[in-house]
């Protein structure tokens, strides 16, 4: 448990984070921001929401949210949704996605590079 530990600013990030998804989902409908910067900002989601209750090395928290990106990615190749039954829940099918794309790797990625520009503890040197 000592790696369990609430850390109040960066429950606040990932509440924004989220708002964001949420207007990007119910209010753009474009060629641009919904299907790019929607995967890119989604891996913020995820490191802040991780950030917020564990206490690990901010570095190897980022590198593991690039992976879990990148499984859930390849899921929707394998449609995993389907191979474990989920799929008529909409809420797995918002959670995990439903169609893989090599250009939402690229985005995720990008999303994690820019991780490095947003968050000052990935840039210390320990």
């Amino acid at each position: 448990m000592k790696h369990l530990q609430f850390n109040l600013c960066y429950f606040l990030l990932m509440l924004f984070v989220l708002f964001i998804e949420i207007a990007i989902a119910l209010f753009v409908r474009d060629n641009f921001v919904r299907p790019y910067v929607g995967d890119i900002i989604a891996i913020w989601f995820v490191y802040y929401f991780s950030r917020a209750f564990l206490k690990i090395k901010p570095i190897y928290l980022a590198i593991l949210t690039l992976i879990f990106s990148f499984i859930i990615e390849i899921g929707q190749y394998f449609k995993l949704i389907h191979l474990i039954g989920l799929e008529k829940y909409q809420w797995a099918k918002i959670v995990f996605g439903t169609s893989f794309s090599w250009l939402d790797l690229l985005c995720y990625i990008i999303g994690f590079l820019f991780l490095f520009l947003l968050d000052k503890d990935l840039r210390k040197k320990h």
